[in-house]
């Protein structure tokens, strides 16, 4: 079960790279980790930083995806850009943190990806 939520997971991830390039974002990294977590796409909307996080699952019976980024998820990931921007120097840069939110059917097919920018 849990390889299977980790392959789901990756492509999750690998879906919303995919999204994010064809709407002109450039990919800076993928899955930065520091002490406080991880994000997982940072990349640059024009002259903006956008922190990425990516969520997903094979059913909307208890719910999509982009709504398991509650506020204490939302508290790390913005822990975890400040690390990003001292760790680059990047105090004075644009930032804005983004939800994907990935749907699988049953059989493991993508059934609807939602970009929700700017969601906190």
């Amino acid at each position: 079960m849990v390889a299977l939520r980790k392959r789901q997971g990756k492509s999750a991830e690998d879906l919303a790279v995919q999204f994010l390039r064809k709407r002109g974002l450039t990919i800076l990294q993928r899955n930065y980790r520091c002490r406080i977590g991880e994000i997982d796409i940072i990349a640059l909307d024009g002259d903006t930083l956008v922190f990425v996080e990516v969520r997903s699952r094979s059913s909307s019976r208890f719910g999509f995806p982009q709504d398991t980024v509650n506020f204490r998820k939302q508290q790390k990931c913005k822990r975890v850009a400040e690390c990003y921007l001292v760790s680059r120097q990047k105090t004075a840069s644009f930032c804005r943190f983004d939800v994907i939110g990935v749907l699988f059917d049953d059989n493991g097919r993508l059934q609807k990806i939602e970009h929700i920018m700017d969601a906190f």
